[in-house]
């Protein structure tokens, strides 16, 4: 499950987190910032170490909500005593954090932690600590974001909430993703559950690195099927090599059901038997949904959910190219 949708869980939409074979945060941005401030400017550089010291949770958080339980760990929104504000927390749990690891035996893979205090962007969730437990578990405080997932956005289906505001949501998307690869990961979930929005729907971020490893070779050979299963692209899905196109068939998928509120594929179950079609069945064409949408944003859509890789689109820098003259998804 993506952390901040885990920590929203009490918010109407919330839904089932997946993986396909096993394994599948928040705060204002500073003090004298609401929790409802726009994700704009620089961000500030920050340590990548983890805490040296080791973090006894009970003490130093005061839960505001009831953990909620995910695939990785249990998340909370908490009032951090040291740092005087509101965060969300992860814990992981130590037993699913090692099966899913043992996948990289010898490989160094960083941690999720490692990975997400790399990411500094306007786009993506800061992370702003990660450490050990006094209990020997791995856990990350990240900042808090007052608004909902894209994927209650999708699911709720209102059109009049997101109606002229897709395609700012969609190049932000675009751009989050790009940052990642631009880094050399590859995030490996990309979906509406990892992206929460602004309030209003300003804007968004990108959420969770519990799945992410670094775009070499090492970590693209075959047989990691891991992420949601209906967002898969199908080199994941048939246990092929992979690249960072993994993510942009993912986004394809994500962008499609943010313009449809519909998948490309029929879908009727969530596991990974729907996405076995995503390489034995043609999509439906999103001008069949959407008739009036931009030509250039729609062709670019659907050149993301490519079966193959090497018909895919290549990069996100490249969408974002292509769609960089659209203003509204309808001419």
């Amino acid at each position: 499950m993506g952390f901040l949708d885990s920590l929203r869980s009490l918010l109407p939409g919330s839904s089932d987190a997946s993986s396909a074979d096993g394994p599948e945060g928040s705060s204002d941005k500073h003090k004298d910032k609401k929790a409802s401030t726009k994700s704009s400017g620089k961000p500030k550089k920050k340590s990548t170490a983890a805490a040296r010291t080791k973090c006894d949770i009970e003490a130093r958080f005061e839960r505001m909500r009831s953990s909620v339980s995910g695939t990785m760990g249990n998340f909370f929104l908490a009032r951090d005593r040291q740092l005087k504000r509101i965060v969300g927390v992860k814990v992981c749990d130590p037993e699913k954090v090692e099966l899913f690891e043992a996948r990289f035996k010898g490989l160094k893979k960083p941690s999720e932690g490692e990975i997400a205090m790399q990411m500094m962007h306007p786009r993506v969730m800061e992370t702003l600590e990660h450490g050990e437990t006094t209990r020997g578990e791995r856990y990350l405080v990240t900042e808090y974001i007052e608004g909902p997932s894209l994927q209650h956005v999708v699911q709720t289906a209102n059109e009049e909430e997101v109606a002229g505001k897709r395609v700012n949501l969609i190049r932000q998307m675009a751009e989050a993703i790009a940052y990642v690869h631009s880094k050399e990961f590859i995030h490996r979930d990309i979906c509406p559950r990892n992206f929460i929005c602004l309030p209003d729907l300003v804007g968004l971020k990108l959420i969770d690195f519990g799945l992410t490893v670094p775009a070499t070779p090492p970590f693209m050979t075959p047989g990691n099927r891991t992420g949601t299963p209906v967002y898969m692209s199908p080199e994941i899905v048939r246990r092929r090599s992979t690249d960072k196109r993994v993510d942009i068939f993912s986004f394809g998928m994500s962008a499609y059901c943010l313009l449809t509120f519909q998948f490309p594929w029929n879908v009727t179950d969530t596991t990974g038997r729907a996405a076995l079609q995503h390489d034995t069945a043609l999509p439906t064409d999103i001008f069949e949904r959407r008739p009036n949408l931009d030509p250039r944003l729609g062709k670019a859509i659907m050149h993301c959910l490519q079966p193959k890789a090497e018909d895919r689109m290549p990069s996100m820098t490249q969408f974002l190219q292509q769609i960089s003259r659209v203003e509204q998804e309808e001419q």
